[in-house]
């Protein structure tokens, strides 16, 4: 074989070593990119996914909120014309359904806020604020002291009477454990419904209770006065049903104000 022969074999084999390198480095970029696609789009099935199950969490969530906030609210007449404060009854239309208000009741130990969802006890949230507007709440003392709670809410200083209305349970904590924690507000009932009326109490101490009574709310300020509250004692006069006594040092609502 001639120089130029073997000049030109030579430059064809590195020719052909060039082109085997750059089909091999196309190859090893095609696979690259088709991982990264899908990896990609694994990320957005994934992703997908979890919006996918966070928005059906949220709407389980909201679902209850939802259904009480759209729900009729119905005030019957009490069963019983005993210990009746008339201050008529709450109106059916056109009260606040969103939103929340602090409510302050100002005891003679000092003042306790708490939370009032609207939404999530419409009918509750909207006689209290009608009963604060008449200043049902006002120089009432709270017959009822145990371990767990403090009951107040009737004008005549007993755990029986209320006003001229009752109504309907809503917001029970069914499944919650304790159903009603330390700082819980939830309305006081009878054994028939609807009983609801103007009485509640206030958890000083978890109390694992059957979910029977609504929640209006939760404490935001004042949770050393509970505590103070839960210290006094009482005189066992309740005992065994429905538990605990008088406290052993009165317990007053001087007033009661709602903000928002």
């Amino acid at each position: 074989m001639g120089t130029k022969d073997r000049q030109r074999a030579q430059a064809r084999a590195k020719l052909e070593r060039q082109m085997a390198r750059r089909a091999e480095a196309a190859k090893k970029r095609r696979q690259i990119i088709a991982g990264i696609a899908a990896v990609v789009g694994l990320a957005v099935l994934v992703t997908g996914a979890i919006f996918l199950v966070n928005f059906l969490d949220d709407d389980e969530k909201d679902t209850g909120k939802k259904e009480s906030a759209t729900q009729d609210c119905t005030y019957f007449d009490p069963p019983t014309a005993e210990n009746i404060k008339d201050v008529g009854k709450p109106p059916v239309s056109g009260f606040k359904r969103t939103g929340t208000a602090t409510v302050t009741i100002d005891t003679n130990f000092g003042p306790i806020k708490f939370e009032m969802d609207r939404a999530l006890a419409p009918c509750t949230a909207n006689s209290w604020e009608y009963l604060v507007g008449k200043k049902f709440f006002d120089n009432t003392i709270c017959p009822r002291h145990s371990d767990n709670i403090i009951q107040c809410g009737n004008p005549f200083g007993t755990l029986s009477g209320g006003p001229s209305y009752v109504y309907n349970t809503e917001n029970l904590p069914t499944g919650m454990h304790p159903s009603y924690p330390t700082g819980t507000v939830a309305m006081a009932k009878g054994q028939e419904d609807p009983s609801v009326g103007s009485q509640f109490f206030i958890v000083t101490q978890d109390w694992d209770l059957d979910p029977a009574y609504t929640v209006i709310g939760k404490v935001t300020e004042g949770l050393d006065i509970l505590e103070t509250l839960r210290a006094l004692g009482n005189d066992g006069s309740m005992d065994p049903n429905p538990g605990g006594g008088a406290p052993n040092q009165e317990i007053k609502i001087n007033t009661v104000t709602i903000e928002g």
